[in-house]
């Protein structure tokens, strides 16, 4: 193929290079400054702060034993297979060396331990001691698993800072909002206790082991990234991520304990009754913010585990290249989105109208990262920004006209339903049915007649170096992919 200047594509790839590199760097110089400032903050207000937290990982009793183990088996798909059974087999001997030292000395039996040094111990000896491809995947990968860790001890001070700076709640214009869903919150918690201790069981389960779930999806999505050389564009850890940064911000705009707190027995005497779950409020048309207790966390509004297990749901629909994914994955991920939203009623933890802006939020940040091969058109503006309005409409409809939403329930639940399926409806018209009507195209192209074939070739675009996998994953051969 010939171009007027053969240098001019890698040039330009090394000057659009430096700005990513420069973002790269400062996301990774912003994370021990963040963790500083909330363990000060953690220090000052009195409670448990990330890096205390993190010192017990490594040397005390872990905080949770699902997340250390979590972040590790992510670090491990950047790694050959004979690495993996290597570093996995370490942290297993570690963490059972750690959890019958606990035993011995009185303490509980927990593990958590080995997977936090392990992890630590990998990304250092990639730093190093490999080089090229092989310690770039392993960097990325440990990376990833790092931040999901940390993610987790980032979220526990935020949600102790949402009592802080918010010492009233909204719960009662929240409510007056979900009477035009029908109160889903107090239906489904007379449904768990009416169906017993098994389902309540199950439920706690899937509710709480959410980050497992989300290894599995993203184990199966990079399973190829060390033998295929390259990353995917787009998978499950990266939404869960940003999903992670921007959804907690609302509950400093919008905070809410939930019906178990705000009306059930869970409310440490700051309760307006114990009405949950068995009878619904009367109606109170003259809300305000009420005062609760400081230590429970406004982390309601939106449901984040709504949005976290609708982004799964989403991405156990297909492969990278269009094709369905595993039965398996497929129900999976459909049993894991309906428990949770299950749960997240059940239990009293959460309103329907959160459920709603939970997932208002998924499809909005889902839309800004799916693809991003495409660029930004206007088919992903507007999902991004009509999502970003359906948003604010609603929380400025919950917190506004919270009365007239009780006073007349038909309409404004059929509003709020009609806001969440235009939004859905549009999510699936760009992202998936376009994917069905790419696919049959392939056939059709490998019969074309020498005439046509060259015909095609000739109109194509010679400056397009784009190459296209079998699995769907894009590459350039001019301008490799900075990781």
């Amino acid at each position: 193929m010939l171009v007027e200047n053969p240098n001019m594509g890698a040039g330009a790839a090394a000057r659009r290079s430096v700005p990513r590199r420069g973002i790269r760097v400062a996301a990774v110089a912003a994370v021990p400054v963040l963790l500083l400032v909330l363990q000060g903050v953690a220090v000052w207000r009195g409670y448990e702060g990330p890096l205390t937290s993190l010192a017990r990982d490594y040397v005390g009793t872990p905080k949770s034993m699902t997340v250390p183990w979590a972040g590790l088996i992510l670090a491990l798909v950047g790694i050959s297979a004979r690495r993996r059974v290597i570093a996995f087999g370490a942290a297993v001997v570690i963490d059972l060396a750690f959890a019958g030292a606990r035993v011995l000395m009185g303490g509980p039996f927990t593990v958590g331990n080995g997977p936090v040094l392990v992890l630590t111990a990998l990304a250092l000896v990639a730093w190093l001691r490999w080089t090229g491809i092989e310690r770039r995947d392993a960097l990325h990968a440990a990376a990833l698993g790092a931040l999901l860790v940390l993610a987790t001890k980032v979220g526990d001070v935020w949600l102790h800072i949402t009592a802080d700076v918010r010492p009233q709640v909204l719960d009662q214009y929240v409510m007056l909002a979900d009477h035009a869903l029908g109160d889903p919150a107090w239906v489904m918690g007379r449904v768990l206790e009416t169906l017993g201790p098994l389902p309540d069981a199950v439920l706690h389960w899937v509710y709480i082991e959410l980050p497992a779930a989300a290894i599995v999806v993203a184990v199966w999505q990079l399973r190829s990234v060390v033998t295929a050389g390259r990353w995917p564009n787009h998978y499950l850890v990266r939404t869960f991520l940003v999903l992670g940064l921007v959804g907690p911000l609302v509950y400093i705009l919008f905070p809410v304990v939930g019906p178990i707190f705000a009306y059930g027995v869970d409310g440490n005497g700051f309760q307006l009754g114990n009405f949950w779950p068995n009878v619904v409020p009367p109606l109170d048309r003259a809300p305000e913010a009420i005062a609760f207790d400081s230590f429970s966390p406004r982390n309601c509004m939106p449901s984040m585990h709504t949005a976290w297990a609708l982004a799964l749901f989403l991405h156990t629909r297909r492969n990278a290249d269009g094709s369905l994914a595993p039965t398996w994955l497929r129900w999976g991920g459909m049993f894991w989105l309906l428990c949770t939203l299950a749960a997240t009623l059940g239990f009293g933890y959460h309103y329907g109208v959160d459920l709603v802006a939970g997932a208002v939020l998924c499809l909005t940040v889902e839309s800004a990262l799916r693809e991003p091969e495409r660029g930004w058109g206007w088919f992903r503006i507007r999902l991004v920004a009509g999502g970003a309005m359906v948003l604010v409409t609603l929380l400025l409809g919950y917190r506004y006209l919270a009365v007239h939403m009780a006073d007349y329930p038909v309409v404004a639940g059929s509003i709020v339903s009609a806001l969440l399926a235009a939004l859905a409806a549009g999510f699936h018209a760009t992202w998936f049915a376009r994917r069905r009507a790419d696919r049959p195209a392939e056939p059709a192209a490998a019969t074309l007649p020498a005439e046509s074939a060259e015909a095609v070739t000739a109109t194509a675009d010679p400056l397009d170096t784009t190459v296209v996998g079998p699995d769907g994953i894009t590459a350039d051969p001019v301008r490799p992919r900075v990781r």
